[in-house]
C-alpha cells in the first residue's frame, strides 16, 4: 500500500484568487466552509460570498469570521430555488463554485419533488443568474451518483452537469465558462458512514451496521476536493468535466478500520445504493483524457479543443476504459484508512 493517493493533494496548478470575488452556493457546508478556510488563508479575494439557506448555521460561520480579520467575507441568506436572489448575489462576482444540493439518497427517494426543484431547477437558476450577472467562471461539485444512476439524487446530478455543460452554447465566445468536478465520498461529511461509526463506537455499541461486504466507494477528503475544485478552475476551458484520480475502499475494511474487532450486523443495501459506484462509463471513455492526477471528460462542442491537456502530457483512455471503484488501481485498506484519518486530525 502505497501513500500515493492518501498524499496527493491536486493543488500543482492553483489560480490566483487575490482581488477576485468569489461566491459559494451552499456555503455552510462541509466543502463550503473547507473551501472559505482555504481560500482566505492563501489569498486576499476582493469578496467571498457565502450563499446558503441556514441562517443558523450562517450566524455561526459568520462568527468564526470576524469583519475586522476577514473584510472580504459576506454572507448572503438565499436559496438557489430563488433565481432572482441568485441574481443580486452575483452582482460584480468573477467566479461561482456552485455546491449546493440535496445529497441523502433516501431523502430524495422520498422527497422527489424537493430534489428536482433544489439540484435540478436550482441548477438552472445558477446558469441563467451566471449568464445575467455575466460571471467568468462557474464551477459545479457533481458526485460519482451521476454515473450510470439508479436512484433520484444521482440522476438529478447527471440532469445538473448536462445543464452546466451545455450552458457554455448559451453563453457565447466570451461569455461565462461552465464546467463540472465529479467526485466521490468526502471522509467525514455529513450523511458520511464514518461519523456515524465513530458515533457508535462512543456509545458502546455492540455492534455496527454494514450494507453488504463487498460494496466500494471512491474517498476523497474535504481538502482534497477543495485543491481539486481550484486546479480545476485554472484549467477549465469550458464544458468539461473534471474527475480526481482517488482511492477505492471496500466498506467492509472501513468498519474495520473505524471500529476494529467489533462486530458488523448486515442490514442490506438501502433504497437507491449501488454495490460499486462509477466515475467514468466506457462510453464516456471516447472523450476522455488522462493526466497524473485526473481524467477530464471532454464535451462534444466544435470550440473545445484538446492541445490544453496534450501540452501536459494528457492522452486520450482507450477503449473500453471505465472508472469504476471495484476496478479501480487504487485502494485503501483498514491499516491506511486509519492513517489517513490520523493525517486529518493533525491538521
Amino acid at each position: 500500500m502505497t501513500d500515493g493517493p492518501l498524499l496527493r493533494t491536486f493543488d500543482q496548478s492553483m489560480p490566483n484568487l487575490d482581488g477576485v470575488s468569489i461566491m459559494v452556493t451552499g456555503g455552510t457546508g462541509t466543502f463550503g466552509k473547507s473551501f472559505a478556510e482555504m481560500v482566505s488563508q492563501r489569498f486576499s479575494p476582493q469578496r467571498l460570498i457565502i450563499f446558503s439557506r441556514d441562517e443558523f448555521k450562517q450566524s455561526e460561520m459568520q462568527a468564526a469570521y470576524p469583519i475586522e480579520r476577514f473584510p472580504f467575507m459576506r454572507f448572503f441568506v438565499g436559496d438557489v430555488r430563488d433565481r432572482g436572489r441568485l441574481e443580486m448575489a452575483m452582482n460584480d462576482v468573477d467566479i461561482v463554485v456552485h455546491a449546493a444540493a440535496l445529497k441523502q439518497v433516501p431523502t430524495a427517494e422520498y422527497n422527489p419533488f424537493e430534489c428536482i426543484n433544489t439540484n435540478v431547477l436550482g441548477a438552472e437558476n445558477v446558469v441563467r443568474a451566471a449568464l445575467a450577472a455575466q460571471v467568468k467562471k462557474v464551477i459545479a461539485l457533481s458526485t460519482d451518483k451521476a454515473t450510470n444512476p439508479i436512484n433520484l439524487y444521482g440522476a438529478s446530478k447527471l440532469a445538473s452537469d448536462k445543464i452546466f455543460v451545455a450552458a457554455n452554447s448559451l453563453s457565447g465566445d466570451d461569455g461565462t465558462v461552465f464546467s463540472v468536478v465529479r467526485y466521490g465520498n468526502v471522509v467525514g461529511s455529513r450523511g458520511s458512514v464514518v461519523p456515524l461509526y465513530r458515533k457508535l463506537v462512543g456509545e458502546g455499541a455492540t455492534s455496527i451496521p454494514l450494507t453488504d461486504p463487498r460494496m466500494t466507494r471512491f474517498w476523497i477528503t474535504v481538502n482534497q476536493g477543495v485543491n481539486f475544485v481550484l486546479s480545476s478552475l485554472e484549467s477549465m476551458k469550458g464544458g468539461e468535466i473534471f474527475v480526481p484520480k482517488i482511492p477505492s475502499m471496500k466498506i467492509e475494511d472501513l468498519a474495520e478500520a473505524i471500529a476494529p474487532g467489533v462486530p458488523v450486523e448486515v442490514v442490506g443495501i438501502r433504497q437507491g445504493e449501488k454495490l460499486h459506484e462509477i466515475m467514468i462509463t466506457d462510453d464516456d471513455a471516447r472523450h476522455t483524457w488522462e493526466l497524473d492526477d485526473r481524467y477530464i471528460i471532454a464535451p462534444s462542442f466544435q470550440f473545445w479543443r484538446n492541445e490544453p491537456f496534450t501540452a501536459k502530457g494528457g492522452r486520450q483512455v482507450g477503449d473500453g476504459f471505465a472508472y469504476a471503484s471495484n476496478t479501480n488501481d487504487e485502494w485503501l485498506d483498514a491499516a491506511s484508512f486509519v492513517t489517513l484519518l490520523q493525517k486529518l486530525e493533525k491538521k
